[in-house]
């Protein structure tokens, strides 16, 4: 997913605002039902959306 990165720093290499990233995070935590970033990098793992 992030790879642990900050909203900066994912912003800064997609070349995105920050705030655009806050929002597209906010929304795949929605999608997945989870409070935590680490939460839904846990459900994606468990529903395999990605290797």
């Amino acid at each position: 997913m992030t790879n642990g990165r900050s909203n900066r720093e994912i912003a800064e290499e997609l070349v995105i605002s920050v705030k655009t990233v806050s929002v597209h995070v906010s929304n795949i935590l929605a999608k997945l039902g989870a409070a935590t970033r680490g939460e839904a990098a846990a459900t994606a793992h468990r529903l395999r959306l990605f290797d």
